[in-house]
């Protein structure tokens, strides 16, 4: 049985240049040959480096537990595409979370996310924010590409809209917080900024918010970031001195010895249980302390 290729911080950081930042496949993929020593090890750590859709359920589509649904709503200028899910047989109205996707838009993985936030005892709506561009594309970096193509404003707008649908919807009490990842992460950042209604929001290794916006924030926060992240991490004393300067609420947690996407477990060499399982936990009290 042939060993399974070793994946090393290196790799890791070369697949987050290439994810988030200005590497190109073929230079990504030029970079990772050098790491690994050949070609056919390069190929066959791709995929261990990447998001595997078919890893993506935790919650089955068909859970009985749960109502989910693919529903279209008002946004800025057009209509949103989303997918709404709650608690099955619950009649009382329960409290809400935007679940905001990474740069890869509205795929599996985030469906499931927003299944297992209604396990939780809430109405969890994942919007596709490519909806402007069309929908989530099913080529992972076409789906990125689009992203970078986004109006932010338009996209800021849009999470604005889908608080107040939520907020307004006959399923919820009207009280909404926002999870988001990566990408998603920094929009929960920029729709605390914008929204003054938002009641909590959670960033799982998002891009912080200007500093100098940070004066318009309400909801609490909670941040998670993981402690091998110097990218995103960078931004991290700023921001935590500005929230401190406005008297805001905000936790910060850093889960040392693990990288950027340590809660997506459809990723194998970034997934870490014992880290995502503890801010998965940190992240359900916050959200019933703060929006039941």
């Amino acid at each position: 049985m042939q060993d399974q290729p070793k994946i090393t911080q290196a790799m890791i950081d070369a697949y987050d240049e290439y994810t988030h930042l200005t590497l190109d496949r073929r230079a990504f993929m030029s970079r990772l040959t050098k790491l690994a020593g050949s070609g056919a090890a390069a190929a066959a750590i791709v995929p261990m480096l990447a998001a595997n859709s078919a890893r993506a359920a935790m919650v089955a589509e068909d859970d009985a537990r749960i109502t989910a649904e693919d529903i279209t709503y008002a946004g800025d200028g057009g209509e949103m595409m989303g997918y709404l899910v709650r608690p099955a047989g619950v009649e009382r109205k329960l409290p809400a979370v935007i679940v905001i996707h990474e740069n890869r838009g509205l795929n599996p993985h985030i469906r499931d996310v927003a299944r297992r936030m209604a396990l939780e005892g809430f109405v969890a709506l994942a919007p596709d924010f490519l909806s402007p561009s069309g929908g989530t594309s099913e080529d992972e970096d076409r789906a990125r590409e689009m992203i970078g193509q986004l109006d932010g404003g338009q996209t800021v707008r849009n999470a604005v809209a889908t608080r107040a649908f939520l907020a307004g919807h006959d399923a919820t009490n009207g009280n909404v917080g926002a999870i988001g990842f990566c990408w998603g992460g920094g929009l929960a950042n920029e729709l605390a900024v914008n929204d003054p209604e938002l009641d909590a929001g959670v960033a799982y290794y998002g891009r912080q918010a200007d500093a100098g916006e940070v004066s318009k924030i309400e909801a609490p926060l909670l941040l998670h970031y993981a402690g091998l992240d110097e990218r995103v991490n960078a931004g991290i004393d700023a921001y935590r001195t500005a929230l401190e300067g406005a008297g805001k609420t905000f936790t910060i947690h850093v889960y040392e010895g693990v990288n950027h996407a340590f809660n997506n477990d459809t990723s194998e060499a970034r997934y870490d249980k014992e880290a995502a399982d503890l801010a998965w936990q940190r992240t359900v009290t916050f959200l019933k302390e703060n929006l039941s």
